[in-house]
Order: C-alpha cells, then structure tokens, then sequence
C-alpha cells in the first residue's frame, strides 16, 4: 500500500510535465479586444496579437465599402473562395460579420512581411487607380479594404480573417468563429 502511494506521487508531476504551459497555453487562446475607440473614428486601426500574428481591426467608411465592389475585375480571388484564408461566416463582399469593421490578420500571404495600411481613396505610386487597402513593399503585393490579393502580384492568396465573433457592441473576440460561440 505504501509503494502504491510513492508511486502516485512519483507519477503526477511526470504526469503533470506532459500538459502544455502557461505560456503555450496563452499563446493560442482567444484574445478579447475593446473596440470602442474604432467605434468612434473611421480609419483607425488597432493591431492585437493572435497566436503570434498580428491581427487588424478597422472600421471602413461608407465610402471605402462602395469601392469594394468596383475592384472584383481587378482581384485574384473576389468571391473569397479560398476557404482556408475566408471563414463561412465572412463569405461576403466586406469579408466580415459587421461590414464596417473588419478583422484581418496582417501577414503577407507571399512570404509573411506584414503590409502597410494605406486606406486613402486617391492614386498612390504603386497603383494610380487605388481604392484603399494593404500595400506590401517587400514584393509590391496589393491588398483592398477587404484583404483580397489583386491579380499580378507575388501574393497568392487573400489575406486571412480569423476566427472571430462580438461579445457585445464594443468587445470582440479573436480566436472563436460565431458558432463556437453560442
């Protein structure tokens, strides 16, 4: 009786030492954000980390959401089929639950630079007939206000939406797709 005791308490930290850490553990959970300054001023974008990627979250004007549309000859993948970069419940033309706020993760999906944010509606250096969206200077990859990858570019993919679902009005939580969540 005795030996079986000893070997219990032998076995649970041998045991114990299979689980994951703490930080392992944190590192792939969801992360819930307060957006309620987006709320408040179009164009900002907040970056949080999600499993070691930088995730955006931006509000789009109404004016940058009617410009999606006017671009799909332009784009590679314009109805987002590629379902590991677009999640079922971001099937749409804003690729996100709520149109005007959009969750993106923000790594170039041709050699994992991360972009530059250039939401402006006027032609830039690098496309006179730019409507908004992501400009990757490593390989001149272009993205729109929707993370859709232009035609002709080195990236060969959209930009991938996380899993993501509202908490309420102004929190938000990475990691968790809508119907996870009920």
């Amino acid at each position: 009786m005795v030996g079986a005791v000893g070997v219990g308490f032998a076995a649970v930290p041998f045991i114990s030492s299979w689980k994951p850490s703490a930080r392992a553990q944190t590192a792939g959970a969801p992360v819930e954000v307060d957006i309620s300054k987006i709320e408040l001023e179009p164009g900002m974008r907040m970056i949080v980390q999600w499993r070691g990627k930088p995730v955006w979250i931006f509000r789009r004007t109404p004016e940058q959401l009617a410009a999606l549309p006017a671009l799909d000859d332009r784009l590679r993948d314009p109805n987002s089929e590629n379902a590991d970069q677009t999640p079922a419940f971001a099937k749409n033309e804003a690729r996100s639950i709520k149109p005007e706020l959009a969750v993106i993760v923000g790594i170039c999906t041709h050699l994992g630079c991360s972009p530059t944010y250039v939401p402006e509606l006027q032609p830039q250096a690098f496309d006179s007939e730019w409507q908004g969206g992501f400009y990757c200077p490593c390989h001149n990859s272009r993205f729109d206000l929707a993370g859709r990858v232009f035609e002709g570019v080195p990236a060969p993919s959209n930009l991938e939406v996380p899993p993501y679902h509202f908490i309420d009005d102004n929190r938000l939580m990475v990691g968790v797709a809508p119907e996870e969540a009920a």
